[in-house]
C-alpha cells in the first residue's frame, strides 16, 4: 500500500476536505496546497500524478494527533522540591 492510498483511506475514514488537510497540516507548520493535495488524490495514470512522500505523510499523522488530542502539554521539571 502506498503512502497515496493511506492518504485517500485516511481523507475518506476523516471526511476530510482539502481545506481540513491543509489546516491538519498547518498545526505542524507544513505549508502545502490545494493543488498539490489534489495531485496526490489523482489516479497514478493521471499525468498530474505526484507521489505522496514521507514526509508529506509524516506530517499529516503528527497534524492529526494534534487536531485530534490538542497540542502537547509543556514538560515540567524532573522533581518537585517541598
Amino acid at each position: 500500500m502506498s503512502n497515496n492510498d493511506i492518504m485517500k483511506k485516511l481523507r475518506v475514514a476523516l471526511k476530510f476536505t482539502d481545506d481540513d488537510i491543509i489546516k491538519v497540516l498547518s498545526l505542524v507548520n507544513f505549508r502545502i496546497t490545494k493543488t498539490e493535495i489534489g495531485a496526490i488524490f489523482r489516479n497514478d495514470d493521471h499525468p498530474n500524478f505526484k507521489p505522496c512522500g514521507d514526509q508529506i505523510l509524516r506530517n499529516f499523522l503528527n497534524g492529526l494527533i494534534i487536531y485530534k488530542r490538542g497540542p502537547r502539554p509543556p514538560k515540567t521539571e524532573g522533581k518537585e522540591q517541598s
